[in-house]
């Protein structure tokens, strides 16, 4: 990309109206230039080859191809390509992934217009750029007692806690003795940097670990 050529733009998003809005911001600076909109991870796909984007800004939750797997794909297709996640969601299953994925940047979609087309820009120049709630939530993972992830039983037994389920509930469940029931909860005590079953499910929650209503 020439330094005197507007930064080119590619959105990707499945709301309308979210495009339409970003697209208004970025139309408005004439260092940037939107090149194409698309509804999800697919469309975007396929579009990269014509619009040829400099940099592409990704949501990660959209029906069909999701931003994970778009950017994963994405980045291997098109290395020169920047992908630059706008969302509104930071827990550790939706930043960590994107980052692993290949993301150059990570924002929230309450940035400020400034940061979002500064950001941009960084991005085209192959900066990384990190909202600061993101950032701080990558060194505190990093840095805290949390960096091993919880095991795939590990995290159906903080599932069963949550439901509020006790340790000879959560053993019959899936079948195992209550003390293989309570070393998976020290072993996740330790990776979650807790120290009890409320703290787990509090924690397990910020991370991302469990869902609302989910199973």
């Amino acid at each position: 990309m020439s330094t005197t050529e507007p930064v080119r733009l590619l959105i990707v998003d499945d709301h309308p109206v979210v495009r339409d809005g970003l697209r208004g911001i970025f139309d408005g600076d004439p260092g940037l230039t939107v090149v194409g909109a698309a509804a999800d991870g697919a469309e975007a796909l396929a579009m990269v080859p014509s619009v040829q984007p400099d940099v592409v800004l990704m949501d990660l939750r959209m029906p069909g191809m999701d931003g994970i797997t778009a950017t994963r794909r994405l980045v291997r297709a098109h290395p020169t390509v920047r992908v630059l996640v706008l969302t509104t969601y930071d827990t550790d299953a939706d930043v960590l992934p994107a980052i692993q994925a290949g993301a150059t940047g990570y924002l929230l979609k309450d940035a400020p217009r400034e940061e979002l087309t500064r950001a941009v820009r960084a991005a085209a120049r192959g900066e990384s750029v990190l909202s600061p709630t993101v950032a701080a939530r990558l060194m505190g993972r990093l840095r805290g007692p949390g960096h091993e992830p919880p095991s795939q039983r590990e995290l159906e037994v903080l599932n069963l806690v949550a439901r509020g389920l006790s340790n000879r509930e959560i053993a019959a469940r899936l079948f195992v003795s209550e003390a293989t029931v309570k070393t998976h909860l020290l072993h996740l005590y330790a990776k979650l940097g807790v120290n009890d079953r409320a703290a787990a499910v509090a924690t397990g929650y910020d991370r991302g670990l469990l869902t609302p209503g989910g199973r």
